[in-house]
């Protein structure tokens, strides 16, 4: 029920041209979801629960009250012309609240560290496909240098905040955040560009956290011990982390390729500039798992390469389609 609830609720905001209907679908997704994220009842799940719960229903009620301005002043409902400011900027304000864009995105790595890792996959994909679609619709009316404030911050606070981190959840809440970051930069250029990298965000990070699933590595400490567990996994999730950091010739290459070409081509060269250094301090923490996954022996393993095992019952077919979507994309450019 909850699960079917959760793709009702986002289908619901994608095929509603009328501010209420897409309302209701953002409230009907964080409703299915909240019992989710709570389902191991674990203290630490569910105070990321109540945080989750508390910053969506804030955005929600924001962009409730927003729309009701636009209609009050406007008489209108649909979202292709919200031309009130006011009403502009706060729905852009809540809908960057709901996927954690920076500056109002303290909640995501504290809400993504408290769950378990197949429900954070959900958080960090499919929860952000609904808002993003909401901001793509509006997005002729938002004021330009808005949203590259945000995609700017967001790019530059996803690189800085991931550095000093232990935690796996926690870096891969950043690397959201600094991916959300290159979606909205482009937007108002190329929308076509923010889907493509939304599409290759979401095959790269379910690889990410498929990965995680099945070493059950929740620190950086962990994953130095996975190597002699499983050697194939070690060296196809030191690919994906390097293709998350956007390296040629692996997918994550593409979206940062096409979308600094496109700043280039639109003359902003000082905001392609400032994003590809802060794509380099993205790329520092991925190399940081790299580098403890594939380069250092852990001290707290039996360095036997075949250890006792039993036989897995996790599905790994998923992992598999996602690790070589997240690889071998680049072609399509």
């Amino acid at each position: 029920t909850l699960l079917s609830s959760l793709g009702l609720g986002t289908t619901l905001t994608f095929a509603s041209s009328h501010w209420l209907l897409a309302w209701m679908g953002l409230e009907i997704n964080t409703l299915a979801i909240i019992p989710l994220m709570a389902q191991h009842h674990h203290p630490r799940a569910v105070e990321a629960t109540t945080k989750y719960f508390l910053t969506q229903a804030t955005a929600a009620a924001m962009i409730l009250f927003a729309s009701t301005t636009n209609a009050w002043i406007t008489g209108a409902w649909d979202m292709n012309n919200v031309s009130n400011p006011i009403a502009s900027t706060m729905i852009i304000t809540a809908l960057a609240l709901k996927i954690g864009l920076a500056p109002m995105h303290f909640w995501m790595p504290e809400v993504l560290q408290g769950l378990d890792l197949l429900t954070g996959l959900v958080l960090s994909t499919w929860q952000k496909l609904a808002p993003l679609a909401l901001i793509i619709q509006t997005a002729q009316a938002i004021d330009p240098l808005l949203l590259t404030t945000l995609g700017l911050m967001s790019t530059l606070i996803g690189g800085w905040g991931g550095l000093n981190q232990t935690q796996l959840r926690k870096i891969l809440a950043y690397s959201s955040i600094a991916h959300m970051g290159w979606m909205i930069i482009v937007l108002q250029y190329a929308p076509q560009l923010t889907l493509l990298a939304l599409l290759m965000y979401i095959f790269m990070t379910s690889a990410a956290f498929l990965t995680l699933k099945t070493s059950s590595a929740t620190k950086i400490g962990t994953l130095a011990t996975v190597w002699s567990k499983s050697p194939i996994l070690t060296t196809t999730t030191a690919l994906v982390l390097l293709s998350l950091g956007g390296l040629p010739p692996l997918t994550g290459f593409m979206p940062k390729w096409l979308i600094l070409q496109e700043l280039a081509k639109q003359s902003l060269p000082l905001i392609a500039t400032i994003m590809a250094l802060a794509a380099l301090l993205s790329l520092y923490f991925y190399l940081r798992l790299c580098y403890a996954m594939t380069l250092t022996i852990s001290p707290n393993t039996t360095t036997s390469t075949t250890p006792w095992r039993v036989q897995t019952t996790q599905a790994s077919f998923p992992l598999a389609l996602a690790t070589v979507m997240a690889l071998g994309l680049l072609p399509v450019t």
